[in-house]
């Protein structure tokens, strides 16, 4: 595979290959790479995009074409979804383990947000802080009850999705 501009990164998956470049996403099937979908993006230099990795889920997030949004691609039922997560550059995106929670942070790194992926509703808001941080990566628990946080301020914040427990760990 050969591409006419950098590949900022790439998602590998049994069935899928994604490809993301500075202002698009690529997907391809694995098995014989085959071009299944082309997504047109925002300017994207941190590669974001997120892969359901349940098999039986055909789930991508990637940014939208504009400023702070998330599209979401439901392939199954051919679905595809616009967020509107935050008002400012999306700094990280993530799915949740059967794709059905995305969460966002936006480049002021003090809020994070997490959204249905079938309608596109927020559940919930939650703050890392109030100082600008770099958020370097969000996670969530296999049973999608926590959300992890970690930024350049050291912290690591653990807020549960259930309630409203949140919990900072320090390094």
């Amino acid at each position: 595979m050969s591409f006419r501009s950098d590949v900022k990164a790439v998602k590998l998956r049994r069935d899928r290959v994604v490809v993301v470049l500075a202002t698009k996403v690529y997907v391809y099937r694995f098995s014989d790479l085959k071009l299944l979908d082309q997504i047109n993006t925002q300017p994207n230099p941190r590669g974001l995009v997120a892969l359901c990795p349940h098999p039986s889920n055909n789930v991508l997030a990637c940014p939208g074409v504009n400023r702070g949004h998330v599209r979401v691609e439901l392939y199954d039922v051919r679905k595809s979804t616009i967020i509107t997560a935050h008002e400012s550059d999306l700094a990280r995106l993530q799915l949740n383990g059967d794709g059905s929670l995305v969460a966002t942070a936006s480049d002021k790194g003090t809020l994070l947000r997490v959204f249905d992926t079938h309608t596109g509703a927020q559940l919930r808001e939650l703050r890392r802080g109030v100082d600008r941080a770099a958020v370097y990566c969000l996670a969530f628990a296999p049973d999608s009850n926590f959300l992890a946080c970690s930024s350049d301020k050291g912290p690591v914040h653990i807020f549960s999705l259930g309630g409203d427990g949140h919990r900072v760990l320090s390094q």
